[in-house]
C-alpha cells in the first residue's frame, strides 16, 4: 500500500467532572503522558468549572512529576463533547451534556477536593489504573523506546 490518503486524526477523549479541578484534570494529564499522541489525546472539562485546580490535586500530581499548577478549568460544552470519540464522566451525572451517538463511560470516583494527601493519592492511583486500562484496551499506547 502506498502512502496515499490522509493520516487519521487522533481520537479525543474528554474527561469530565463537576469543577474540572481534580479527577478530570488528573485523568487527562495521566492519559496524555501515557498515550501515543498520534493515536489519541485527552482534554478535561467541567460542568461548573472552578477558578483553579485544587491545591491538594496539584500536590498529588507533582509527586508523579506532573505539573498542574498552570492548568485552568474549562467548561464542558456540547460542542466539546460532540468532538470527542469518548466521554468519561466522573461524578457530573445528569449535568454532563448529552451527545447522541457518543461513546460514554462513567468512573464513579470520590472527589479529591479538601481530602488529605493520602486520600488524593489513592484517587490518583485509581485514575492512573483506569487510564492505563483504557489506553491498552483501545490500542492507544505510545510505542516503547
Amino acid at each position: 500500500m502506498s502512502g496515499a490518503g490522509s493520516t487519521p486524526r487522533p481520537a479525543v477523549v474528554v474527561f469530565a467532572c463537576v469543577h474540572n479541578a481534580g479527577r478530570s484534570q488528573m485523568a487527562a494529564a495521566l492519559f496524555n503522558r501515557r498515550a501515543d499522541p498520534g493515536r489519541a489525546r485527552a482534554v478535561s472539562a467541567g460542568t461548573q468549572p472552578a477558578e483553579r485546580v485544587h491545591p491538594e490535586v496539584v500536590a498529588g500530581m507533582r509527586e508523579l512529576g506532573v505539573d498542574l499548577s498552570g492548568a485552568r478549568p474549562q467548561r464542558l460544552t456540547t460542542e466539546l463533547a460532540q468532538a470527542a470519540s469518548l466521554l468519561v464522566t466522573m461524578g457530573c451525572g445528569d449535568a454532563c451534556p448529552a451527545a447522541p451517538g457518543l461513546r460514554r463511560d462513567d468512573w464513579p470516583l470520590p472527589d479529591p477536593k479538601g481530602q488529605p494527601l493520602a486520600q488524593v493519592r489513592a484517587i490518583r492511583d485509581e485514575i492512573e489504573r483506569r487510564v492505563a486500562d483504557l489506553i491498552t484496551s483501545e490500542g492507544w499506547s505510545a510505542p516503547l523506546g
